[in-house]
C-alpha cells in the first residue's frame, strides 16, 4: 500500500471510529451496532472499516483507564462534563498513545488535532493539543509508560498495528 494511501485510510478510520464512540458515548449503543450502521454509510474500504472497529474495540475495552488518564492530565475538567466530542478525540488518541504499536505519538497527536478541528469546537484543536501533549511530555521524561496502575496484560487489551489495516483487510 502507498503511504499516503494507508495514511489517508487510518485517517478515515479514526473519522469513522469517533463517530462510532460519540454514539456509543452518547446514547449507549453496543460499538457493533454503530459500528455497523455508520460503516453502511461511509462506503470505507473493508480494511480501513475493520482498523475503525478495531479502535473503537479498543477504546471501549480501554475506557476506563483511558479516563484515568484524562483526568490525570486534565484535572480541571471532569472526564463525563467534558465535551462529547473532545472527549471521545481523547480516548482514541489515548488508546492508540498507549495501546497501539506502530503508530507514532506524534501522529496520534496530530491526528487528534485534525479530528478536533474537523467535529469538535473552536476551542478544541488547542483543549486536544495540550491535554496529549502533557501526556507525550511525560512519557518522554519517564520510562515510555504512562502510569503504572494504569496498564494491562496483553490479554485483556486490544493491541492493534498498523500492519493490522492490510493483514485483516485481505
Amino acid at each position: 500500500m502507498v503511504r499516503g494511501k494507508s495514511a489517508y485510510s487510518r485517517r478515515k478510520a479514526r473519522a469513522l471510529a469517533l463517530q462510532v464512540l460519540y454514539e456509543v458515548d452518547l446514547a449507549n449503543h453496543p460499538v457493533d451496532g454503530s459500528f455497523e450502521r455508520l460503516r453502511e454509510e461511509s462506503e470505507l474500504p473493508e480494511d480501513t472499516s475493520v482498523y475503525a472497529l478495531k479502535l473503537a474495540q479498543g477504546v471501549v475495552s480501554q475506557r476506563h483507564e483511558i479516563d484515568e488518564f484524562i483526568h490525570k492530565y486534565a484535572p480541571a475538567w471532569p472526564v463525563k462534563q467534558l465535551p462529547v466530542v473532545d472527549r471521545n478525540i481523547l480516548r482514541l488518541a489515548l488508546f492508540e498513545i498507549h495501546f497501539s504499536r506502530g503508530i507514532p505519538r506524534k501522529v496520534a497527536i496530530n491526528e487528534a488535532v485534525e479530528l478536533a478541528k474537523t467535529f469538535g469546537s473552536e476551542s478544541s484543536p488547542r483543549f486536544v493539543n495540550g491535554v496529549l501533549g502533557s501526556v507525550v511530555e511525560e512519557l518522554d521524561t519517564s520510562d515510555g509508560r504512562l502510569v503504572e496502575a494504569i496498564s494491562a496484560s496483553p490479554a485483556e487489551m486490544s493491541i492493534i498495528s498498523e500492519d493490522t489495516i492490510s493483514q485483516e483487510g485481505k
